[in-house]
């Protein structure tokens, strides 16, 4: 993840149980998806369309939403492809 325009390492929950030593080991190095991948970002316009729709009846500046798609690497292994295909509004609760 980003934060002011450098990058920070990223950690995962709490747990009761671990299922690895979290101990680090070797030499720190960066993961990012566009250092060795060219990304592309797909999205069907009917999504787009729903998302921008209940964006505009929210009464609501800030509001919460989902937009699920799969994630595809092609065949040479050059790029990876977001392909957004749906909207989902989620609950208030």
């Amino acid at each position: 993840r980003f934060v002011s325009e450098r990058m920070v390492p990223f950690s995962f929950p709490l747990s009761k149980c671990a299922l690895w030593d979290p101990v680090p080991m070797g030499d720190v190095i960066g993961s990012h998806i566009t250092y060795y991948r060219n990304p592309k970002l797909s999205m069907m316009e009917k999504t787009l369309r729903l998302a921008y729709r209940h964006a505009k009846q929210n009464e609501k500046k800030l509001f919460s939403c989902f937009l699920l798609g799969t994630l595809a690497v092609d065949e040479v292994g050059e790029g990876v492809t977001l392909t957004i295909d749906r909207f989902d509004p989620g609950r208030e609760v």
